[in-house]
Order: structure tokens, then sequence, then C-alpha cells
């Protein structure tokens, strides 16, 4: 447990004291959250409501044509959810021969977006209110507008040179080649409409119906592979969290196609080494650390894909035999050259939620890319994410691009638990800084007894995919120069991106503690 409550970093944010608590990535989204925990509804509800928020008020991370990952705490187990989409059944290898790598945007990168199965299969099993009820904040933001945050108006900044020669896109987002400013208020009325038709529907509308239509006729239009039959086969699956032991919790993430294996096999090798005799921000504990990454990243990268098509079982790197053995190649002397191949993106939203009741969720959902493929369906405001760009081109990989098949996810959402009990929901959402921030995060909390607020403010490293190992301003010159010398190619870098972007609420003996990232707009709410 936290064993001290000082904030020693350069953040001006306090941790959030509250029986019922939301920290997400946006005020306004956040705020949607609190509203269905004072209207009677449960931290599923709120999450649902913060989620759905996000897809309107920060379209640069996520949107309706998402994927969505979520671990629910129901008071006594954990439950995950799914809630990624297949690849078309017209994707077959030789679909893609001849590419160097997977289309990164436009049709060919659109896998079935999931995020809308995650919500309603979420309500259906968990939600105390009605499900048009945790739309009602984001229609309101999306008809009657709302001001566009800093962070999110530099994004569509980017976006419009991303994604210029997409119409649909810059008609929806950009209209008259407009790119909006921070605090401009922005409208969107064709999101709030689908919003509604998927409130009304169960999401029926949007796998197999008048949604579902646009979608496929939108994909044919430019020769995309996506159809109806795509949608209507779509459902997102029930899992069993997978977890290693750490120090005195447990830490559980959701299996693959996900990273979250990369989390626990690093997790695993620090077990077997003891991180806490180094000083908190010193060049032993990072090099520690990185060097843990680093072997997981090796492990992982090779095998990691849709579950079905994987050649090793995982509970093969759940093995702490198997962790053992890979925490022994680890030399506090010298750097190993294990970095990791999946590319990087800051573009992602996570969210956790918890309730006086004990209930608590841990969220994710993504375009992936930046806005994503750059592909908006005419007349509903739906953009669809790339996560088919997630595919390996590398004949017989695990991760083959093939029919019906779900991609490697960067995206991953966090839990721990103590004695058998919720601990902490936690997240870090940006490509595979994700994984190397769940081990930082962890680290940090059990290893350190940060506080949540403490272990996000603190700075972080992002080992590249290029082998570069980016360390945040604020670790010192001393550790970089270390670092260096033990063969780290370091680049120091300001706060912000790569370094992803956290959301964490932690159990107290009464309530919780939530902690929200000075990198991102967002922050922790409650009552």
């Amino acid at each position: 447990m936290t064993s001290n409550w000082q904030l020693p970093y350069p953040s001006q944010r306090q941790p959030v004291f509250a029986r019922n608590a939301v920290a997400t990535s946006q005020p306004l989204a956040a705020q949607a959250g609190l509203r269905m925990l004072l209207q009677g509804g449960n931290a599923v509800d709120a999450a649902l409501a913060s989620a759905i928020a996000l897809t309107v008020v920060e379209p640069s991370g996520c949107g309706i044509g998402s994927d969505a990952f979520a671990i629910v705490w129901d008071g006594e187990k954990l439950h995950g959810i799914n809630g990624s989409g297949r690849a078309p059944a017209a994707w077959t290898a030789e679909r893609f021969a001849g590419n160097d790598r997977m289309p990164v945007i436009g049709w060919e990168s659109v896998t079935v977006p999931g995020s809308v199965s995650a919500w309603v299969e979420l309500s259906k099993r968990f939600g105390a209110l009605p499900f048009a009820k945790v739309f009602e904040p984001a229609v309101e933001y999306a008809r009657g507008g709302f001001q566009l945050g800093p962070l999110t108006a530099r994004h569509y900044l980017q976006a419009s040179k991303v994604y210029r020669d997409f119409a649909a896109f810059s008609e929806h987002f950009l209209p008259g080649g407009h790119v909006p400013k921070p605090g401009e208020v922005v409208f969107y009325g064709d999101t709030a409409d689908t919003l509604e038709s998927i409130a009304a529907t169960e999401g029926v509308s949007f796998y197999r119906g008048a949604l579902a239509e646009k979608m496929a006729t939108a994909a044919a239009r430019v020769g995309g592979g996506l159809t109806e039959d795509d949608l209507a086969a779509h459902e997102a699956q029930w899992v069993d969290p997978i977890a290693v032991p750490y120090r005195d919790v447990v830490v559980h993430e959701i299996p693959p196609n996900g990273q979250g294996l990369t989390a626990l096999i690093a997790l695993g090798i620090l077990q077997n080494r003891d991180i806490a005799q180094y000083p908190v921000d010193s060049a032993d504990s990072v090099h520690l650390q990185v060097e843990a990454v680093k072997l997981a990243w090796a492990e992982a990268s090779a095998h990691i894909a849709d579950v079905d098509h994987m050649v090793q079982a995982t509970s093969t790197f759940l093995d702490p035999l198997l962790h053992r053995h890979l925490a022994e190649m680890i030399d506090m002397r010298e750097a190993r050259d294990r970095a990791s191949v999946v590319p990087a993106s800051d573009d992602t939203v996570y969210l956790s939620t918890a309730d006086a009741s004990g209930m608590m969720v841990s969220m994710i959902q993504s375009n992936f890319r930046g806005f994503g493929s750059g592909c908006v369906v005419p007349e509903t405001g739906i953009h669809m994410h790339n996560r088919g760009s997630g595919f390996s081109l590398i004949d017989g990989h695990p991760n083959q691009v093939g029919p019906s098949k779900r991609p490697f996810h960067t995206i991953i959402p966090g839990f721990s638990t103590r004695d058998g009990m919720a601990d902490m929901s936690f997240g870090v959402m940006g490509g595979h800084m994700q994984a190397q921030g769940h081990v930082q995060l962890i680290v940090r909390c059990e290893d350190y007894g940060q506080n949540p607020q403490a272990a996000s403010d603190a700075p972080r490293f992002h080992m590249r995919e290029d082998g570069v190992l980016m360390l945040e301003a604020g670790f010192g010159d001393a550790v970089v120069a270390e670092l260096r010398s033990r063969g780290h190619d370091v680049l120091v870098a300001p706060p912000g991106n790569p370094f992803g972007g956290a959301q964490l609420i932690r159990c107290m003996p009464v309530g919780y503690c939530a902690a929200s990232d000075h990198r991102k707009e967002g922050l922790a709410v409650g009552y």
C-alpha cells in the first residue's frame, strides 16, 4: 500500500479522495461519468458514459468506429471483455502481397470496429441504468456543441495535414478547411444522430442495420474489404484476465491479442530482482526496468497475436521459471540490444471509474494512430480506426494478416488485486508505451510506495521501437550520463508525448484515491 503522500515531482495536481470516482483524459468526459454516478448509476454506467463522451470530445483518441477493452471488478471477482474487431473476410495474405507493410490509413487499414459491442455487453451484464441513459452527455456535447480542449486542438491541426486528401474527413472535422482552435465551440449533429440510433437499438443498427449498410457502402466505394457480413458476424468476447504476482499484489491484464502479456512478463522478471534496493529514479532502477521491458518485448513481439493463432500458449509466458531465467540474463553494467518492434502511437483514451459499492472499471478505447484511418462514413460522424495496420506481413508470423482474424493490439487496461480483493484500476495510453508504462506505475506504487498521483507525475522512460531510450526531462544529468555509459542510446525529451497518459484509482480503507496525468487534458473527479 501507499506509504507516503509526498508529491516530489513538478506537477500541481493533487490526489482526489472520494467514495465514488472517475478519472479520464478529458474533463467533459469525466463529468459525464460523474453525472451517471450522481443519478444512481454504478461504475460501469460511469465508464460507459465517459467512454461514449470521449468519442465526441476527444475524437483524436477514439471514436464510434474504435475498438475497446475493459476489466471490471464486480465487488467479488474480475471480468474482462475483448471489444476488438476482426479483419474483413476478404483480407487474405495475398491481398497485401507486394506491400512492405500493412496500410496505415484508408479503408484497407480498417477492421471491424468493436467499441459499440463492448458498450452493449458491459451495460447488459453490469449496468444499473438504461442503456440510452449513458449516451445522454455525449449526445448533448455533440448536438449542443462543446469547447475543444487545447491538446485535442493540436491533434486537429496535425490531422489537417495527414488527412487532407480525405474529403469526408474534412467535411466532418474541418468544414470549409477550418481547423478549430482551443476553446472554440464545435458541433457534430451527425454524430449525435448516430449515437441516438445506437442507443435506441442497443447496437443493432451499427452491426446489422442502417449504420452497418452505410459503413459497408463507404468501404465498397473505394475498394475496401469491409462488408455488411463482416459487421454482422462481430461480437465482443468475455475473457478471463491473465495475471502474475508482484510483491504484495497480483497484476491482471487482458489476454492476447492485446499486449498486456508484455507487461506481465516484464513484471515477472522484476519479481526476481530486488529493484527497491536502488533509489527511485536512479540509473540502476531505470536500467533494470528497461532491460526487463526489452526482454519481455523480445518474447512477446514474436508471439502475440489473435489467441486462436498463437503457436505458444499464453500460459507459457506466465511461467515463473521463464521469468527467473530471463531475470538472470540482465547485466546491471551493460544494456542489451532488445528493442520493441511495435510501432508507437499516443492516440488512445484510457479511463477508470469506481463506486461506493466497490465496483471498479479499467477501460481503454482507441482509434490507433491519430484520428485512425481517416475514413469518415458520410452523414454518420463515424470515423473508423486503423487497427488493421497492426497486422504483420511476415509469412508464417502468428500475427500475419488473415481473414476474420484479430490484429495485434497495443491498448491494454490494467488492474491489481491484493489479498484477493480489488487494489487499483490503472492504465497508460500511448501505443507500446502502454506495457512499459504499466510496469513503471506498478514499480513506483509497490517498490517505492508512491501514491497514484506521484506515480503518474514522475518522469518516465520510453523504449522506442528503433532502440532509442527516451527519458522524460526530470531524471537528472548524472542519471542520463550513467545510462549512456552502460550502452543505452539515450534521448532526453520534454514532458508529454511519447510518454503516454495515465489514469489511476486505488482503493483506500474507505473510498478511493484517484489520480489523473498532467500530460493530458483530463482530471480525476469524485464525491
